[in-house]
């Protein structure tokens, strides 16, 4: 199940490349430039909702999906396989060896992270609404879900705004660490609740 999942990711990553060059497009009609700030928005808010369906459209029958927990690792690991094909074809782009060193460390490391945290924090609001560990786990509490995508669109959003606006990686980079934190600390509060 874990490899359907994050073949999955993988796979809806190009879906994702569609909605991108479309809504790209769209905002070129309206004069609006790739890095503005409601371009991120809408390409955050695209690649959320598609790494959240990728999980939920291949484990939400699944007997595997049987704890509250399991919400988490699976869209976590969508997330994982969205990445890593977005960093393999961000790499058909590099010609030099030190650009080649940025692209390691930016999307390899910080990209790669960014997603699976903000998947990790849509996953939590998809885990609180699943309810308790002995219920069976099919429906699904749509609101829950629906903020949690738009709070990880939101953390998306501010990490690459953070990006394009910082000459370093200090403010990015603890951007990360909190929202790892963060993360973790919702890990430890659907575990009690299983």
């Amino acid at each position: 199940m874990i490899a359907r999942t994050f073949a999955a990711g993988a796979l809806i990553t190009f879906v994702a490349l569609g909605f991108q060059i479309l809504l790209r497009n769209i905002f070129l009609s309206f004069q609006l430039r790739e890095n503005h700030l409601i371009s991120f928005v809408f390409f955050s808010f695209a690649e959320e909702v598609l790494k959240f369906l990728a999980a939920y459209f291949v484990v939400r029958k699944s007997r595997f999906l049987d704890e509250p927990i399991d919400a988490m690792i699976y869209i976590i690991t969508a997330a994982l396989g969205f990445a890593m094909v977005e960093n393999i074809a961000v790499m058909f782009s590099v010609k030099t060896l030190p650009e080649a060193f940025g692209v390691i460390t930016m999307r390899f490391v910080g990209a790669t992270l960014l997603h699976a945290l903000s998947s990790g924090i849509a996953g939590y609001y998809w885990a609180r609404s699943l309810g308790k560990a002995n219920e069976r786990l099919s429906i699904i509490n749509g609101q829950l879900v629906v903020f949690g995508i738009i709070f990880a669109t939101l953390l998306h959003t501010v990490f690459n705004y953070l990006i394009l606006i910082s000459k370093e990686l200090f403010y990015p980079t603890m951007f990360l660490v909190i929202i790892g934190l963060l993360v973790f600390w919702n890990f430890e509060k659907i575990k009690m609740r299983c």
